[in-house]
């Protein structure tokens, strides 16, 4: 049987497990993919302590696949998809996990995989480039202006920084010491994470920041949007829709279509932005891959290989 590392209940770490499961079945709409690689992100973990994103829908099945980036090889298709068929190199967000052998997308969610782009990088886009794509053109910055970035060392916070910078933006990355010198290199400006930092953002900005894009919530959060004048420009991938809104600011605003797939894709083909994959891990090791991004010590992006994902 395939192999897939899953949650069997709410709850922390302890709730995982690589199990033998079912090889799944495509339904109308949907493609089956032999995964190469999966990305790992915050949300993935989240999801295992119970946290639904905006919009979903209906009771989880248990035992649960862990992962939502995916890339890989399609298959076999479900009833009438188009534009797909077996042996086509995908990648896409996976519609019940994809921290696994074999994984469903969405067609509307899956694009197809440009032969200049590796399964591993693919993997990084569905959720973190491609939510750092939607925030960074939902603000609609213009060229000159400053932004804000809070929880900017991770896979998301990397992808915007590098994004507002091809658009002329400059950024003001908040994210621990030890991210300092990958964010100098993407052209961002490091403020150290912790107590004082919204202070320490005031000097290096002394001219105000534009917009802030929050990957953290919270405190962080709180403090974030007192350094802005106009809070419409206070947007969040890290925090509840609730939570932002009392501050003036909005959750950001996911497009979830195949064209910002290949958007993202075009920008790393054409070297606009690099996903900063610095971790892999096989299959069999998804749990501390896991543990490093739930930990915060993750800089850039994990990936977890299967097969041959290269």
């Amino acid at each position: 049987m395939p192999k897939a590392y899953v949650f069997t209940r709410y709850g922390g770490p302890e709730t995982e497990a690589l199990a033998d499961v079912d090889r799944p079945r495509p339904g109308p709409g949907q493609v089956l993919v032999a995964v190469r690689a999966a990305g790992v992100n915050p949300v993935d973990w989240k999801q295992r302590t119970g946290y639904r994103r905006p919009g979903d829908r209906g009771e989880r099945a248990f035992p649960a696949v862990l992962g939502n980036e995916v890339a890989g090889v399609v298959v076999e298709t479900g009833e009438d998809v188009t534009g797909f068929a077996p042996g086509d190199e995908v990648f896409g967000t996976a519609v019940a996990g994809g921290y696994a052998e074999y994984a469903l997308l969405a067609t509307g969610l899956t694009a197809a995989k440009p032969a200049a782009l590796s399964f591993t990088d693919a993997a990084t886009l569905p959720v973190a480039a491609a939510t750092a794509y939607d925030g960074v053109h939902q603000l609609g910055l213009p060229a000159g202006a400053t932004l804000l970035v809070t929880g900017a060392g991770g896979g998301v916070g990397v992808a915007v920084a590098q994004i507002a910078r091809a658009l002329g933006v400059r950024v003001v990355g908040v994210a621990s010491e030890g991210k300092k010198e990958l964010l100098e290199a993407l052209g961002a400006v490091h403020v150290t994470s912790g107590p004082g930092w919204s202070e320490r953002a005031r000097l290096a900005a002394p001219d105000g920041f534009h917009g802030v894009y929050d990957l953290v919530g919270g405190e962080v959060l709180r403090e974030a949007a007192d350094l802005l004048t106009d809070r419409a420009k206070l947007i969040t991938a890290g925090a509840p829709p609730e939570e932002v809104e009392r501050l003036g600011g909005a959750r950001v605003a996911r497009a979830r279509t195949a064209e910002v797939l290949a958007a993202v894709a075009d920008l790393v083909v054409r070297g606009t932005l690099d996903p900063h994959v610095t971790r892999t891990y096989p299959l069999e090791q998804a749990g501390q891959a896991l543990r490093e991004v739930e930990d915060g010590h993750a800089r850039g992006k994990v990936v977890i290989e299967i097969g041959t994902a290269i």
